[in-house]
């Protein structure tokens, strides 16, 4: 039964985590379906380099904020 619980626990931490890069992908005009690398190890710190040093492609069709 404990075993049980800790999955649930885990499956709902796993989720929590994957939702806000869903809508940060959406957002920068990147696949969404990047965040599924959050649920491998280590990849949710993979998944924040990339976002932190790739060209997004909302910038490039709108141009940058103030530009």
């Amino acid at each position: 039964m404990e075993l049980l619980i800790i999955f649930a626990m885990g499956l709902v931490l796993t989720l929590v985590q994957a939702v806000p890069f869903w809508f940060i992908c959406k957002k920068t005009g990147m696949s969404p379906w990047l965040c599924l690398i959050s649920f491998i190890p280590l990849g949710t710190l993979v998944l924040t380099f990339v976002l932190a040093f790739s060209d997004w492609p909302a910038l490039k069709r709108n141009g940058p904020p103030g530009y």
